[in-house]
């Protein structure tokens, strides 16, 4: 199967981002929101991501607009009617995904491929939504999704070879390099990551140093480009704690337990970069 024509599901940071890599490889895209504003606002960012790719030469001014003249924006799902592969953006949340698996089912032709950039939540059970479990996936880019050369693909125990391998070979004309993870809880990075995010945090709750230290250490001890504090900023607070708590729930291991300290810093509305303030201010 040949993938011509791509639908993204959300257009916030990530949806944007995947819209615009799938236009610069060449694809038709459809892309939505849930309102004429948010999508507005969408297809802004993803004009201004464009233009900065042009500002440091990563493309050429022609290209930014032969790949602007190939997204379409849109509020209605409907318009997904005729893509092969649709990938879903949506909050970070299993029932609204669970409904927008189910509404595309719907809509979409057989042999359309839907996918899910969830970062940790069970493609699995979004499968079940659907009446196609074998042409169901996960497709976790990383933020920012034209920059990252990462595409973690999630398949499940009942993903056919066929829908793999064409979800596969469409990753790579991406210019990403492909991973394959099992759909348990994390998949591969975040399964790494988010501990070691929490026991950053529960080292700074234990006053065994400041974030400062913590954060340096970790980027000239280890070679890290940032450190767990400046990354749980950029994240989003909120982000990491939800899927904490998503990976807690299914597996009860005590790595995934959110400390007190994140748990206030949310409450509180301290939740990185978007808010202003997090672990820093901005």
């Amino acid at each position: 199967m040949e993938i011509k024509k791509v639908g993204v599901v959300g257009c916030g940071q990530m949806g944007s981002g995947i819209a615009e890599v799938c236009a610069r490889a060449g694809y038709e895209v459809v892309v939505s929101e849930v309102n004429e504003e948010l999508l507005k606002k969408g297809l802004g960012r993803i004009q201004t991501s464009l233009a900065k790719a042009v500002e440091r030469g990563k493309i050429s001014a022609a290209d930014r607009d032969a790949a602007w003249e190939k997204i379409r924006g849109t509020a209605h799902l409907e318009d997904f009617s005729a893509c092969d592969l649709i990938i879903e953006a949506v909050v970070e949340n299993l029932e609204e995904k669970k409904k927008v698996f189910s509404a595309l089912d719907k809509i979409c032709p057989a042999h359309t491929i839907l996918a899910s950039n969830t970062s940790s939540l069970s493609v699995t059970e979004m499968a079940a939504a659907t009446s196609r479990p074998d042409r169901v996936l996960g497709l976790h880019f990383f933020n920012p999704v034209p920059v990252m050369p990462l595409l973690e693909m999630v398949r499940t125990i009942l993903t056919s070879n066929e829908a793999y391998q064409t979800a596969r070979n469409f990753g790579e004309t991406l210019g990403k390099k492909v991973i394959l993870a099992p759909d348990t809880p994390g998949f591969i990075v975040n399964y790494l990551l988010v501990p070691f995010l929490l026991d950053a945090i529960r080292a700074l709750e234990h006053g065994l140093a400041t974030k400062e230290e913590i954060d340096q250490g970790i980027v000239l001890g280890l070679n890290h480009p940032m450190g767990p504090f400046t990354l749980a900023d950029f994240i989003g607070l909120d982000t990491v704690l939800y899927i904490a708590d998503a990976m807690y729930q299914e597996v009860k291991d005590p790595r995934f337990a959110a400390p007190v300290l994140l748990r206030r810093m949310v409450a509180a509305g301290k939740l990185g970069r978007k808010t202003g303030e997090g672990f820093y201010k901005y």
